[in-house]
Order: structure tokens, then sequence, then C-alpha cells
């Protein structure tokens, strides 16, 4: 969609903003919101409210277990009321604000801002400080080493300038902005619906093949094993130590050079080099403490950390195979009760697989590296939908806040509601 510049403009004398509409004022934060202060001193254990980021204020209750945790004392903690702007000082550049729609405390942290509403409607200075130019000069006066945690203050924000436009035409702006980004939203969260309905139709290809075979005829029988239930009959029932030999990983730093050698293995991938290799081959790498449910695949020489380890495989099982299989694993069943998730190596060796012949196991993984590579390339291309959705509501929130286009003209659809067809068409 496109719309319509303003008729006149004028040099706003601000750099970060350039030409704004003629007949908008120029004015710093401090002149539309105000700081406030005030404490909870009784340590009354009232409403405590947290900041999830692109969420907003949310009761503490609900964020679940992420982020910071409840302070034991309330006293220190900010009072908000219904209508004030949260920002956690610390993660406002990763969309960590928001308006609270919620009376009660929070982190004395967070700063705690209350619109002027005879110069400003909540909503519009909610969408000024969403506006993506203005996150990035804020954080720009941060402190910290991470540039999108920078601790930032009210001294930071209160004398950036931004464009103003009369109320009346704020409700406007207001009234435009909340029912595009409305459209929008909803479009993302269908993509991030079809997204987890893919991701869950990956795993359960790769649960069937490789507990069921590819054959839906094939006689079966009862493995015994309760996670596994009936296998095909001509399948065996051995532990995984009968199939690998599971070994430790160690300490990379002894072998660290920065550049060459040799890929050094973490849960999340290769993310350091070395100047050895613990392994030269296949192998399936297994967590052992903290992230214990990501298995990886390698075929090469490696070195793994001391949080992995890593497989030795013998001639009866295939490498890809026994891969796809170990993502099926019950993790959860194993895992030690300590501070990181844990797997005992002995566990991991006595778990029961279903397996069949070597030639059955290539088929089995060349048909899942065909179905994976297939679903993995329809959740990407729903990950580019959300991208440049996600970027288009950015760049149309900045273009409204900063006079880039004129929608005074605006009116809302008469029907307003998104259908299925409607919204694929809007994405395209």
């Amino acid at each position: 969609m496109s719309y319509p510049a303003y008729p006149e403009y004028k040099d706003s004398g601000v750099e970060w903003l350039g030409e704004v509409p003629a007949h908008w004022d120029v004015t710093p934060v401090r002149a539309f919101v105000e700081e406030r202060t005030a404490k909870n001193p009784s340590g009354d254990d009232e409403n405590y409210l947290s900041l999830m980021a692109n969420v907003g204020v949310i009761p503490y209750a609900e964020k679940g277990d992420v982020g910071n945790k409840k302070p034991d004392d309330l006293s220190k903690c900010k009072k908000v009321d219904i209508g004030d702007l949260v920002i956690n000082s610390m993660n406002y550049g990763i969309g960590s604000y928001g308006l609270s729609g919620l009376k009660g405390v929070c982190s004395p942290v967070y700063i705690v801002l209350r619109p002027m509403e005879e110069k400003v409607l909540p909503r519009y200075a909610l969408r000024i400080f969403e506006n993506k130019e203005f996150q990035k000069l804020a954080q720009s006066f941060g402190q910290g080493i991470l540039a999108h945690r920078s601790a930032i203050g009210w001294d930071d924000l209160k004398n950036i300038k931004v464009p103003m436009p009369e109320t009346t035409e704020q409700a406007q702006f207001s009234a435009f902005l909340d029912h595009e980004t409305a459209r929008i939203d909803a479009l993302v969260e269908e993509q991030q619906r079809l997204i987890a309905l893919l991701k869950e139709k990956r795993q359960a290809v790769i649960s069937h093949a490789v507990t069921k075979g590819l054959d839906p005829d094939v006689p079966m029988k009862d493995s015994g094993v309760e996670w596994l239930g009936e296998v095909p009959a001509h399948w065996g029932v051995p532990k995984l130590k009968h199939l690998v030999r599971i070994r430790n990983g160690r300490d990379y730093k002894i072998v660290e050079v920065e550049s060459g050698g040799y890929p050094v293995i973490g849960s999340g991938g290769e993310f350091a080099r070395a100047n050895d290799f613990l392994y030269d081959g296949e192998s399936v790498l297994l967590g052992r403490k903290g992230t214990i449910d990501k298995p990886l695949y390698i075929n090469g020489p490696f070195w793994t950390v001391d949080t992995m380890f890593y497989t030795e495989l013998s001639q009866r099982v295939n490498g890809r195979f026994l891969y796809y299989y170990a993502t099926c694993f019950q993790f959860g069943q194993y895992s030690t009760n300590t501070a990181l998730p844990s797997m005992a190596q002995e566990d991991l060796a006595n778990i029961y697989l279903a397996v069949p012949g070597p030639p059955e196991q290539i088929l089995i993984a060349t048909f899942l590296d065909y179905e994976t590579a297939r679903i993995d390339s329809l959740v990407e291309e729903g990950r580019s939908v959300v991208r440049l959705l996600q970027e288009r509501r950015s760049a149309l929130i900045s273009a409204a806040v900063t006079g880039k286009i004129d929608v005074r003209g605006w009116q809302p659809p008469e029907d307003s509601m998104l259908t299925g067809e409607a919204s694929q068409m809007e994405v395209v």
C-alpha cells in the first residue's frame, strides 16, 4: 500500500529526522512525557509487573520462567499506573517496552513515563518509542558491552527531539497505526502457527520413519519398550551401547586457534577452531550438560566440548539414521535433577532402539533427508514472510510518526476482519 506525502515540509533541524510536515512542532521528549519515580515504600505485594519483549507489560505470573526474578523486597519497586509507558532500561533495543493496561509495581531498573495527555495521546507516545530510528538513537547513549543491552536512563531520553502533530492528528494516526499493525500482527501470528505445525509435522515424520519404517504393510511386533510400541517384526531392539561407543568431549581451550584447523562443536554447532581433533569420521553428538535434547551429526575430523558426548559408530548403524533416531529420544526421562539439565553416559548407553539392517537404515535416512529438507524449506519461507511483515510494520510506524506519509484522510474499511484468503493475498 502507498500513502501520499504531506503537501509541505520544513527542515526539523534534527539530523535523525530531516524534514517534517510544515505544521508539526519539533519537541524534546521531556515536553510530552514525565518520569514517574514513586516507590513502594511499604513493600506491599502489589501487582508485580514485567516486560516481555515484543509483548509489553504483563503480570509477572504470566511471564513464565524467563528473565529476571521477582525481588523479595518490593519497597524499591516503582509504581505503575494504567496508561504509563514502561521501558526496560537494559532491553529497550530488543522490544522490551509497552503501554501499561495494569496498575501495580515494577522493577526499579525500569523507566516509567507518564504521557502528558494535553500534549500527546498515550497510544501515539507509544508509537514514538516504537520507532526503530528513535530506538537506535536512544541506545547510542547507553552504557554496556552489548549495544542492544546498553543501559539507558531518563537523562538519555528526555532531550531527544521528536516531531509532534496536534492531538487531533495524533488520534487519526493512532487509529490508522492500530488498525494496520493489527492486520500485520494477525498475518505474523498466522505464519508462526504454520511454522509451528510444520515443525510438529517434521518431527512426526522422523519419529514414524525411524520406529515404524517406510512400508505400511510390514508385519509388526511388540518391541517390549513403552516409548517404541510396535515395531517392524524383522527389526532388532538393541541398546544404544550395542551400536556405538559413547565418548566424552574435552575442554577445547588447549587446542583453540583463531583460524584454520578443525571445527570445535558445541550444542549449537561449530563455534571455534582447533589445531587437533578428537575423532575423524561419522559421528552423532549428544549433549551431556546444558542443552541435552539437540543431537548433532558430523562427518569428518572434529573436536567437541566437554559438555557433549560423541559416538564411534559400529558397522551395525548408519550415522544419519542414528542422528534422526536421537532426535526422538525421551531426554526428559533421563535428565538428572541438577541446576543444568544433564545426561549420564550410562543412561544414554541403555536406551533401547528398534533398528533394521544397514541397507534399510540408509533408505530411511535418505527418505528423511529429502522430507526434512522439503519441510525446512517451507519453514524458512514462513520465516522470510514473518521478517518481511515485521519490516513493513516497523517502516509503517516510522513513516507515520516522522510525517513521511499523510493519512489524515484515511478511513477504516467497513469490514476490517481478515480472511485467510485475503491475508495470503496481502503477503504476496
